[in-house]
C-alpha cells in the first residue's frame, strides 16, 4: 500500500545553485547528498517534513553526471523541472507486482538501490498519464549524511 509522497524529483543543470535557490527562497536545508553512479546523478535530498508512517517527504534535486544517463537525456530534451514523483511504500516488491498485474509497465524487473539506501523501481510514464512514477521503500534513517 502506498503511504505517502516520498519525494518529488527535480532535474537541474547545477545542483549547487539549485540547492541554494531552495535554501534561500524556502529555507529548505540539505538532509543528504550522494552520487549514484548506476543512475548517473549527483543528488541532494532536501527534507520537507516527517510523516505519520515514520518516513519523511523530500525534494530530490538531480544533476546528471553524464549526458547519457536517464536524467541527462531527460534534461537535454525537457530542460530543468519536475522529473518524477515518488510514493513511499513498506513493500516495493509487492506493490510493484500488484501494479504490474493491473497492466502498468514496471521499468525494473527487481528493485534497485536508490537514495539513502532505499529500494526503488519506476513505472512507465505512458501508463501513468505522462508522469514518471517511482515506488520507494526507505531504509531506516539513523542520522543525516552530508
Amino acid at each position: 500500500m502506498l503511504t505517502r509522497i516520498d519525494h518529488i524529483g527535480i532535474a537541474c543543470h547545477d545542483l549547487d545553485a539549485t540547492v541554494e535557490f531552495y535554501r534561500a527562497t524556502y529555507g529548505f536545508e540539505v538532509f543528504h547528498t550522494e552520487v549514484n553512479e548506476e543512475q548517473g546523478v549527483r543528488e541532494a535530498m532536501l527534507k520537507i517534513n516527517d510523516t505519520s508512517d515514520g518516513g519523511s517527504s523530500y525534494l530530490q534535486l538531480l544533476e546528471p553526471t553524464r549526458e547519457d544517463s536517464a536524467v541527462g537525456k531527460w534534461l537535454a530534451k525537457n530542460g530543468e523541472g519536475v522529473h518524477h514523483i515518488a510514493f513511499g511504500t513498506a513493500d516495493v516488491d509487492g506493490d510493484a507486482a500488484d501494479i504490474r498485474d493491473k497492466g502498468v509497465r514496471v521499468l525494473y524487473d527487481e528493485p534497485r538501490r536508490g537514495s539513502m539506501g532505499s529500494r526503488i523501481t519506476f513505472l512507465h510514464p505512458k501508463d501513468c498519464h505522462g508522469v514518471l512514477t517511482e515506488l520507494v521503500t526507505s531504509a531506516p534513517v539513523e542520522s543525516p549524511e552530508h
